[in-house]
């Protein structure tokens, strides 16, 4: 999931920065790090067992492959493939996050064009208020496991005041295999042209004024349900961790510290520990857990309406 650190580097100080690289909370430590000593036990096992258990004409053989290997490895095109989709998935995600349906335009748009302050002016824009509200949440359901916990049925929907039982037989009897948020939609535009009969909304202009909030708004329901239904083509993730895991794979043979006494170029100093090379795997496998992680996947969770305080209060400040 996401975390928000912005308020602890508000104020410039000394080593500001630099805390935020020790926080455990949503970090890639905390990512990665079953994969990095998993990395690192299989390099360590590998290396203990080319110097102390190997034959010396088996250690020629090893010392051959890992050159192989370290000169092949450059053909995988890690930097292109992996920042490409990554790339690709973090604009996905913050498209996905402008597509929430927010109601706040349409409930200006309500509150300064639709007229009346008797009883019957304010059911209609409470009333409409209630139908894009809906749709947003019929929307919600399908998309955040947050919302949906909070609306798991269409009785919860129906007792927290967004539908009526009227409404839901109507509802019901539409029969689709696809998520019917847009029927609140389509309610709405009903009991808009009454209102424009009943010259509650004074001009065209505000008519369509509002029917363009009501499409803008469906619009991002639309969004988000396309956006849930057709997901990044798994070849694409597949040839990506492939690509990385392959990658790395290799490195545990050829990134190998040789015995500097063959005179193997490149193959001068034996450190024991790959530090460049346990670096390279940090940022290549945190990169591609960036982007396959679930809160790319699942950020809904801190979508509108997953709170049912929240949602009595606005509940109550709309409609009652």
């Amino acid at each position: 999931m996401t975390v928000t650190y912005t308020a602890r580097v508000a104020n410039a100080r000394f080593c500001g920065f630099s805390k935020l690289l020790l926080a455990w909370k949503g970090s890639i430590y905390k990512v990665l790090y079953k994969e990095f000593l998993a990395f690192f036990a299989m390099y360590t096992a590998i290396s203990i067992t080319y110097r102390f258990c190997l034959l010396e004409e088996q250690k020629r053989y090893f010392e051959r492959l890992s050159i192989y290997c370290n000169h092949y490895a450059s053909l995988i095109p890690m930097s292109f493939v992996l920042g490409f989709y990554v790339t690709l998935i973090v604009t996905r995600w913050w498209d996905q996050y402008t597509s929430i349906p927010l109601p706040d335009t349409i409930m200006c748009t309500l509150s300064g064009g639709l007229q009346g302050a008797d009883e019957r002016g304010r059911l209609l824009r409470r009333t409409l208020m209630r139908y894009a509200s809906l749709s947003a949440i019929l929307i919600l359901r399908s998309v955040s496991t947050a919302v949906f916990k909070r609306f798991p049925t269409m009785d919860h929907v129906v007792e927290a005041g967004f539908m009526t039982r009227e409404e839901r037989k109507k509802f019901e009897g539409l029969h689709s295999p696809y998520n019917k948020y847009w029927i609140p939609c389509v309610w709405f535009t009903n009991l808009a042209a009454e209102a424009r009969l009943e010259g509650r909304i004074k001009d065209d202009n505000t008519y369509k004024l509002l029917l363009e909030e009501l499409n803008d708004f469906r619009g991002k329901c639309s969004l988000l349900f396309h956006y849930d239904m057709i997901s990044v083509p798994l070849v694409y993730t597949q040839v990506v961790t492939l690509a990385v895991y392959s990658f790395f794979l290799v490195c545990l043979i050829g990134r190998q510290f040789l015995d500097p006494g063959q005179g193997y170029p490149g193959h001068d100093l034996d450190l024991y520990v790959p530090v460049f090379t346990l670096l390279q795997f940090f940022f290549y496998a945190g990169w591609l857990k960036v982007s396959t992680n679930d809160f790319f996947i699942s950020f809904f969770t801190l979508s509108p309406f997953t709170n049912t305080r929240e949602c009595k209060l606005l509940r109550l400040e709309l409609w009652d």
